[in-house]
């Protein structure tokens, strides 16, 4: 009969920032986030690796004089590079438009499109699902023509959008929020010559 491993099972520790464990937070290109979730979440962890000024004295004073300076230069790229990352990420957010157009589409029937909400990051199939419960109403995720998605919702629910929006998303602000009417075209007599 084999024999049953008796130890325990370890617990290991992920970050909730790359999902990486925070030995290899280093690798995931995010790594002032990763630290910053570390010493919040778990303190003691945090200090082991990041605090603990005698542990990197020691594993810099392992390493050659060149392979020091460029282990430096490499710490300095990489914070600069992800600083910039984050830099275009806002700047990107910040330039960002949701747009919620109210297309008319036969009569008084009307649908709403909700666009550029991905520019902020969130999950629009997640979205148009919280749209279907809270108007009771079908909402779907739609391809756009310019390769993009939008959410479809039906009904003239323009309004109550941006107001679900601007209450449960604080991280996009009012003023990249834009109300668009959209109307059919009615063909049927020639506009009078003057």
């Amino acid at each position: 009969m084999a024999e049953v491993d008796a130890r325990p099972p370890k617990d290991v520790v992920y970050c909730g920032v790359c999902t990486l464990p925070p030995e290899y937070c280093e690798y995931g290109g995010t790594t002032k986030k990763c630290e910053d979730w570390l010493e919040k979440n778990h303190p003691s962890l945090h200090e082991r690796l990041h605090d603990s000024t005698a542990a990197a004295a020691t594993q810099l004073s392992e390493l050659s004089v060149d392979a020091q300076k460029r282990a430096e230069k490499d710490a300095q790229k990489k914070a600069a590079k992800a600083e910039a990352q984050e830099a275009r990420a806002s700047e990107k957010r910040a330039a960002s438009k949701v747009i919620i157009k109210r297309v008319e589409r036969n009569k008084r029937k009307y649908v709403t499109e909700v666009s550029g909400l991905e520019g902020f990051g969130l999950d629009l199939k997640k979205i148009a699902k919280e749209f279907g419960k809270k108007f009771a109403t079908g909402s779907s995720v739609t391809k756009t023509s310019s390769g993009g998605e939008e959410i479809t919702v039906q009904g003239d629910v323009s309004d109550d959008i941006l107001d679900w929006l601007l209450e449960h998303h604080e991280e996009i602000p009012e003023d990249n929020i834009e109300q668009v009417e959209d109307k059919k075209k009615k063909g049927g007599a020639a506009p009078p010559a003057v």
